[in-house]
């Protein structure tokens, strides 16, 4: 079957699969973020089991496989009682996983803050909740945005974990299996799905490459 009779046929669908990859993508993103964040603030407390709690919980996360992931919160948890729609699993698995990259890169951003503008807020007063909003968010989050645009595209391709489980509507993958089960989409259906991955992974990357212009710290 060629691409243009799977348009013809499947466009709705692909169209849906996109929408639901855009879904989990930014839903996934912004889970990760926000854990991100909280990690990276525990990273650098000054009460020493928060610190030890935020790095375990990034050896962890950072190295375990998201198949894997899924896997124990689809089969396993079941057996604890504890049972979550697909999506949910998904969502999760998406989402734990980045967090642990995105606290790195924060980490790194915080690393480029010349340490006297945190004695200088030390001297005026400033306590440690203070100079993480004031100070040390703002300029990390300035320094990361490449490294947090490059996490965003990786985290819109960890979501093809979602082909795993009968989700729907399906994915950009997931759509690939429907079709090739349904049909002989063959590797047309691929290169579909491959080019609405690329095409959304390079909107994402321009957008993050004009923020990165404007908000760029010149040192």
């Amino acid at each position: 079957m060629s691409i243009t009779q799977l348009f013809a046929t499947y466009g709705e669908k692909y169209l849906m699969a996109l929408l639901v990859t855009w879904k989990l993508t930014f839903s996934s993103f912004a889970i990760a973020f926000a854990i991100g964040v909280a990690v990276t603030i525990q990273r650098i407390s000054p009460i020493s089991i928060l610190r030890k709690t935020a790095n375990l919980y990034i050896q962890i996360f950072r190295n375990i496989p998201g198949a894997a992931l899924l896997i124990v919160l689809v089969y396993a948890l079941p057996y604890l009682d504890i049972v979550l729609s697909y999506y949910i699993c998904v969502l999760i698995a998406t989402s734990l996983i980045p967090a642990a990259f995105c606290s790195d890169y924060l980490l790194s951003g915080i690393n480029t803050i010349k340490p006297g503008q945190i004695e200088a807020a030390r001297a005026l007063g400033f306590s440690f909740f203070k100079i993480v909003r004031h100070i040390v968010l703002p300029q990390a989050l300035r320094a990361s945005v490449l490294p947090l645009t490059n996490l965003l595209i990786a985290t819109m391709l960890t979501t093809a974990l979602a082909s795993q489980v009968p989700l729907n509507p399906q994915d950009l993958t997931g759509i690939v299996d429907y079709i090739n089960t349904h049909d002989t989409g063959g590797i047309a259906a691929f290169i579909i799905s491959a080019l609405l991955y690329c095409a959304t992974a390079i909107v994402i990357g321009q957008i993050g490459n004009k923020i990165d212009k404007k908000v760029r710290i010149v040192r």
